[in-house]
């Protein structure tokens, strides 16, 4: 596995700029003052407790202050072995990774057993700990203020996070705990507005286009238990994401920051995605939603099999999601040290997978193992390989040279009497390929023959895999097409 590199520093200002992470026991409201100061609901939010699992980064800002915000799961004092003790580790393990720390207590609950002995553990972290006491709107957070000193953490911060009270005191606080540290916080006129720039942005605030030095965006998706934080985890060499033998243990869409073969990397881990019927709990809901969201921004989209059970009709439904939004389309076939006869079986699914998938036919089938860490590499290359074609630009000469030849070998039909005429051809972008055919009555074109060009755009220009776009216009919106 010597390919793989730390997700530590894929860029030098994570460096310099503090990491702060947010902890306290479950439901005091520490995700909702993450999404207040990222400015995005990133993280799900809701009454029950332990929302949270994994930890979750965002770039924060609180007036000119920049800094990464990392959101955590609720420490409980649990068994290691079990899931809550293994929220704890990763927790315990941000602690360790932390700048500072915002120690966040329920004002209105007050101190309870829980607090007190967590408020150790962040105290030996001999990190700055900053005393945030969260729902302290109004008269009933008064005594949990006041009780809060008897934690040792010195004056608390008083905040409703859910109103946006007490931020210019969280301000402060953290502003001093900056200057202790030592870092140089960008001044805010360095900040690219995207209104003056004109340039499209995404909701991690990178610039979406074709620059080659952008992060490659890669999100994971599948049904539960299909094995996807594993894979993750074996990629980036560490225990990043909260993985167990419990299906369903992902709840939010998580980012992790990557570099492979010198190119950056950010991978999009998501919640497992059941048949709509069986959704019934509103967190889950919320869970899936996420997840369709980083579906949605992301541009190549690993869909991880089970390889034992393999294209269960959810997972049909999850890939014809990507197709639709257009996404880049890679097949994991997670679990294959479980599979005997390999090539048999490998044939048999590829069969499988085209005539399933006709709509995507020949995308790339990379058998895996999160577990063992067996073809990870060819993985990537795959992605990669997938990205490149997704972002294939044809010349309009060479596509009106195949489309006569296409006409010559199997003419449109004739509607009513009369024989369609297919006249130009262009592509109009990328990402993914789109390209428009004007001719004399595009209504009339039928689906079936518009099907039989996209597949011999795919195979001649070998685009395996890759979806395609195809729109019919009127020979009359064509500019090259004008009469005297």
């Amino acid at each position: 596995m010597g390919f793989r590199q730390s997700s530590a520093g894929p860029m030098d200002t994570e460096q310099m700029t503090p990491l702060v992470a947010i902890v306290g026991r479950p439901n005091v409201g520490k995700s909702t003052l993450f999404n207040r100061l990222v400015g995005k609901k990133l993280a799900l939010v809701d009454d029950t407790p332990g929302v949270t699992r994994d930890r979750r980064m965002g770039e924060a800002r609180l007036g000119d202050l920049r800094f990464r915000a990392m959101d955590t799961a609720g420490l409980e004092d649990a068994d290691p072995a079990s899931l809550a003790g293994r929220m704890r580790a990763q927790t315990e393990a941000a602690l360790a990774d932390a700048d500072v720390i915002l120690f966040v207590i329920d004002a209105r609950a007050g101190v309870v057993q829980q607090d007190e002995h967590f408020a150790d553990v962040a105290r030996r972290s001999q990190r700055p700990v900053i005393l945030v006491t969260n729902k302290a709107e109004g008269r009933a957070g008064e005594g949990g203020i006041y009780e809060s000193f008897s934690l040792g953490l010195g004056d608390p911060v008083p905040i409703s996070a859910e109103h946006g009270e007490g931020m210019a005191d969280l301000y402060e606080a953290l502003r001093q705990a900056f200057e202790k540290l030592g870092r140089d916080n960008p001044e805010e006129d360095d900040l690219i507005d995207e209104a003056i720039t004109g340039v499209e942005i995404d909701e991690d605030g990178n610039t979406i286009g074709d620059d080659p030095l952008r992060p490659l965006r890669i999100a994971v998706a599948g049904r539960p238990n299909a094995g996807k934080s594993t894979l993750i985890n074996a990629l980036i060499g560490e225990e990043r994401l909260l993985t167990g033998p419990e299906a369903g243990i992902t709840r939010d869409a998580i980012t992790v920051d990557w570099v492979w073969g010198g190119r950056e990397v950010k991978l999009f881990d998501t919640a497992g995605m059941r048949r709509k019927a069986r959704v019934q709990e509103k967190l889950e809901k919320l869970s899936v939603a996420d997840g369709l969201r980083a579906v949605k921004f992301a541009e190549i989209v690993v869909v991880l099999l089970d390889a034992t059970i393999p294209f269960e009709k959810q997972d049909l439904h999850i890939a014809d999601l990507v197709i639709r939004e257009g996404r880049g389309l890679v097949i994991g076939l997670n679990k294959w040290d479980l599979i005997e006869d390999r090539s048999a079986k490998l044939r048999e699914l590829r069969e499988e997978a085209d005539r399933l998938l006709p709509q995507a036919r020949g995308m790339p089938l990379v058998t895996l193992s999160g577990l063992t860490g067996q073809g990870l590499d060819r993985l990537m290359d795959a992605c990669v390989k997938a990205y490149d074609l997704w972002n294939t630009r044809i010349s309009t000469g060479r596509l009106n040279r195949w489309m006569s030849a296409l006409i010559e070998h199997h003419p449109p039909p004739a509607v009513s009497g009369r024989r369609l005429k297919l006249r130009y051809m262009t592509q109009a972008k990328t990402r993914p390929p789109h390209f428009v055919v004007f001719c004399t009555r595009p209504d009339a074109v039928p689906e079936s023959y518009q099907r039989y060009m996209v597949n011999g755009l795919r195979e001649t220009f070998e685009m395996p895999g890759v979806p395609i776009r195809l729109h019919v216009k009127s020979s009359g919106d064509n500019p090259f097409d004008k009469k005297d």
